[in-house]
């Protein structure tokens, strides 16, 4: 059976992002996937880089932390990575960019000759407070997707990634849900 590894980046458990994150889970499930739901802040998940985690340029085949392992056996696990967060100041926020910065480690996500992860799938579902015009009219969209897609999936092997905005979420009247369900949607489907 397909697994699904689900990442929700967010500090409240009733927020928008919370809330797509479990919409995600309801829709990969119907798919027949396991989904295996990775709330970040819910779990307690340290996002400061440590010493035990600290990339060696010397040795591929470091032990990380006890922690870090934990993670990246759920990494391994799955066939899919659907990873939802809103976008602060136009990008990760904290808890997210310090999961990738420990947990996609040099050995693991990358720096092998084969790519260990290297056959996954990858979604980015970023919730975004300013239309899709205005990330337009700045390249802001753009940005963020090179970023996420070019600099951490494709660099860790994983050449099938997309990153899909859900635009407008301070708006009470945006359809966001409705918005991150076509993205979903869009992105396991296949063409």
């Amino acid at each position: 059976m397909a697994t699904a590894l689900l990442v929700v980046a967010h500090h409240r458990a009733d927020s928008l992002t919370a809330h797509i994150a479990d919409r995600a889970r309801v829709r990969l499930e119907k798919d027949g996937r396991t989904v295996d739901v990775l709330d970040l802040h819910a779990e307690g998940f340290d996002p400061r880089m440590t010493v035990a985690d600290e990339p060696d340029w010397g040795d591929r085949d470091k032990t990380y932390s006890a922690e870090v392992r934990a993670h990246m056996r759920r990494i391994d696990a799955a066939d899919l990575i659907v990873v939802v967060f809103p976008v602060w100041w136009y990008g990760l926020p904290a808890v997210l960019k310090g999961w990738i910065d420990r947990v996609w480690n040099y050995g693991f996500a990358y720096g092998r000759p084969t790519a260990r992860l290297g056959g996954k799938r990858m979604l980015w579902l970023a919730l975004a407070g300013q239309s899709r015009e205005e990330y337009a009219g700045h390249g802001l969209g753009d940005a963020l997707a090179h970023q996420l897609t070019v600099g951490i999936s494709n660099y860790c092997g994983i050449t099938d990634a997309a990153v899909r905005f859900v635009h407008d979420t301070v708006s009470p009247a945006a359809p966001a849900p409705a918005t991150a369900d076509d993205a979903l949607e869009e992105f396991l489907t296949p063409s």
